[in-house]
């Protein structure tokens, strides 16, 4: 089972940002993404949430071995994968435990409810392990939240609706160190074999809470350099001047 982008091509408005990316995320493992700004890693998470701003000139991305090209948001969502934004969008006058409410029923076989005693059971849970208020659960989803709040929040539905593959699109910016733990906390709590994690991110810190399998460096829309945990620490000594080096 793994998720697998092959010479993948993207661009949005006519401009091509991805130019043959290819990246293998089996379930069991946790890929990071590193690059300086505009190498095009949001696009990336955008392109197989299947975002409608970006079209796919060539390539494929293949979900355990389907092709979800032709794939809607809300289908690649009930297939297994979850996107953690960077900016989480504020939902005013839907509460949090609606929303999730509502999004575990969409993915329920017709005709069965979702049991609502198990459903607040296991989210009062999880928000204590997240540490958040159980009042947030009546208000409107992120309306109003800290951007800590909000990637707690992001977690938070991640956790719920138990997707196979997450996607996590520099879930650390704008955390203090704090709340980067108890985020990361979270996300360790789903690491199992069955299930696969990409972390796009621009700072090493997050990846010493959640401890990746590989890690690649992103430049120019194309994976340009992979190895294992160690080469996050050298691109925090050293940066991104590699790239400059003729080849």
């Amino acid at each position: 089972m793994s998720l697998v982008i092959e010479n993948l091509h993207a661009s949005v408005e006519g401009t091509p940002i991805l130019k043959g990316l290819n990246l293998e995320i089996p379930t069991g493992e946790v890929h990071a993404i590193m690059g300086p700004n505009g190498s095009g890693k949001s696009t990336l998470s955008k392109v197989i949430a299947g975002h409608e701003d970006y079209e796919v000139t060539d390539g494929k991305v293949v979900l355990d071995g389907v092709d979800i090209a032709e794939l809607e948001v809300d289908e690649r969502s009930r297939a297994g994968i979850f996107l953690a934004f960077q900016y989480p969008a504020e939902v005013p006058g839907v509460s949090n435990a609606n929303f999730l409410r509502a999004a575990l029923q969409a993915r329920m076989p017709e005709g069965e409810e979702v049991d609502a005693v198990s459903f607040y059971k296991d989210m009062y849970a999880k928000m204590d392990e997240l540490e958040m208020d159980r009042k947030f659960t009546g208000r409107a989803v992120n309306e109003g939240f800290s951007g800590g709040e909000k990637k707690r929040n992001e977690i938070l539905q991640m956790m719920m609706l138990d997707p196979r593959y997450c996607i996590m699109d520099e879930t650390d910016s704008g955390l203090d160190i704090d709340a980067l733990k108890v985020v990361a906390k979270g996300v360790n709590s789903m690491r199992s074999e069955a299930r696969g994690f990409l972390v796009i991110t621009h700072y090493q810190r997050l990846l010493e809470y959640i401890k990746p399998d590989h890690v690649h460096v992103m430049a120019d829309g194309k994976i340009v350099k992979s190895g294992g945990p160690e080469l996050a620490l050298e691109l925090e000594e050293s940066g991104y001047d590699f790239l400059k080096q003729p080849a």
